[in-house]
């Protein structure tokens, strides 16, 4: 189906959208195949019935422009599928877990309890008998990464479902993800996560348990807990997407995955002490397989609220963007930008008349060349070339202006801070860059009924949220040696070119 946010000129001939943004002109033939009386209409279907619907649709759905409907007759069974839980010293969180896999998940072939070292290793297996799980065990700690890989080679399906221990699955969650693996394709399936205090709990006991804490909670946990809700690092989005590097859903996290167990090869990176999800995601990508994440499928996650806890952990995951930049060399750029897109960008960080006056100019002329491109014999008249270049060509600046406000408060705040003290400029960039790409962010995840101590607050964490895995990315480039994950992508490519 097509995705609802496609713009769609010239009556659908020419489509505009995907991540990152591309324009893809249909053949007379492709648009045949997609069209209805009406043109191309904003909730077009296209269903595979040969080589030549299925080579469509292939591009629709690689561009991000389409996506597969979750559900499909030749999906393949939860008898197939062996759930694989890595834990240490979380009974409560896995007794909770089991009665949910219990209730939303019946007829899956086996689940499999990795105790990865816990202190009370009985406990964990006493839980694990009651909901009639496997447990396998570590005698010390080695790590997620290694108790995923250990559940996977002992599981018995065709497929790997992971499922971390503090996580709590809605109804339905598995048939959505086992309908995308009906394409022999796809390897990788992934739920949105979303927060356990916005998804409830139906036990009576856990719901008074969640009031209370909720009720006792300081104004600083409360304002952590509804932040995390709109968007925690783990929820990646009401809309559905094909999962690789530097598009709108570039990683899935580990803390729910369904995966092909002949795909995992070597599995996760037992070396990696985080970001090791991310890592396995890219390499499956350039193995050529797809993967995708599917928001109609759910999965409850209990986000941390506790502001010192919460702080360490965005630090941890900073950590990680050192490691992956060094095993996938520009896949990890602060920001990735066209050459000129990069010099208005430049020309408007200046702050003079002179230099907003030269960005117009790069802009103009961007639109220029952008027009000539798109009027090349085939693709359509001059007009309609400078229509679609006047709409892309802004909008190009303002994702420029978005990352370079994001990069800014987040992975380089540490050198912005630095130039705050002695230019008057910098701190003029850094203040509009803190309030007004905060503001946006709120507006962009706001709920229903928000008001002003929800802006407040919510801009505030986010801001943290920055400085802590800023601080995160610093050290762990430090701790590498390497500057990789702080330099920008001024080539305008892709990863891959």
């Amino acid at each position: 189906m097509l995705d609802r946010r496609v713009w769609r000129a010239d009556g659908g001939r020419t489509l505009i959208g995907g991540s990152p943004p591309r324009v893809l002109h249909l053949s007379p033939a492709a648009y045949g195949r997609l069209a209805g009386p009406d043109g191309i209409a904003p909730d077009a279907r296209l269903t595979v019935t040969d080589a030549t619907s299925a080579a469509l649709a292939r591009l629709l759905t690689d561009a991000g422009v389409a996506h597969p409907e979750p559900g499909h007759p030749d999906a393949p069974s939860p008898a197939a599928v062996s759930v694989v839980v890595p834990v240490r010293d979380r009974p409560g969180e896995l007794d909770r877990l089991l009665g949910a896999l219990g209730a939303t998940a019946p007829g899956i072939a086996e689940v499999v309890v990795v105790d990865d070292g816990s202190t009370d290793p009985d406990a964990t297996a006493r839980v694990a008998a009651a909901h009639g799980a496997r447990v396998v065990r570590h005698p010390a700690s080695r790590g997620p990464a290694a108790a995923r890989n250990t559940g996977a080679a002992a599981a018995t399906g065709e497929l790997v479902a992971y499922l971390d221990s503090d996580v709590v699955p809605e109804p339905g969650w598995l048939a959505p993800l086992l309908g995308h693996l009906a394409d022999p394709a796809v390897v990788l399936a992934a739920p949105r996560i979303v927060a356990w205090e916005a998804l409830g709990d139906a036990s009576p006991a856990s719901s008074l348990a969640l009031n209370a804490r909720k009720a006792t909670s300081s104004i600083a946990r409360r304002t952590v807990a509804r932040y995390e809700e709109r968007r925690s690092s783990l929820d990646l989005g009401p809309r559905a997407a094909p999962v690789t590097a530097r598009s709108r859903v570039a990683y899935v996290p580990s803390a729910a995955l369904l995966v092909r167990r002949e795909a995992l090869g070597a599995g996760f990176a037992e070396d990696m002490p985080v970001a090791e999800d991310v890592d396995l995601v890219w390499r499956l990508a350039a193995a050529g397989w797809r993967l995708r994440y599917e928001p109609s499928s759910c999965v409850a996650h209990e986000h941390r609220d506790a502001v010192g806890a919460w702080l360490e952990r965005k630090a941890f995951y900073g950590t990680g963007a050192a490691l992956l930049a060094l095993r996938h060399p520009r896949r990890v750029p602060p920001v990735a930008l066209a050459p000129w897109t990069a010099a208005a960008m430049t020309l408007l960080g200046v702050q003079r008349r002179w230099s907003t006056a030269a960005a117009g100019a790069v802009t103009l002329l961007a639109t220029a060349r952008l027009a000539r491109g798109l009027a090349r014999p085939g693709r359509g008249g001059t007009r309609r070339a400078v229509t679609l270049a006047a709409v892309l060509a802004p909008w190009g600046l303002g994702g420029a202006a978005w990352q370079a406000a994001g990069a800014l408060t987040r992975h380089w705040w540490p050198a912005a801070v630095a130039g705050a003290v002695v230019s008057r400029r910098v701190r003029r960039a850094l203040l509009v860059a803190g309030v007004v790409e905060g503001v946006a962010d709120w507006a962009r995840f706001r709920s229903p009924g928000d008001g002003v101590g929800d802006v407040v607050g919510h801009v505030v964490a986010h801001r943290l949220d920055d400085l802590a895995y800023g601080a995160g990315l610093w050290w762990g480039a430090w701790r590498h040696r390497t500057a990789a994950p702080l330099r920008p992508d001024l080539s305008g490519k892709g990863p891959d070119r």
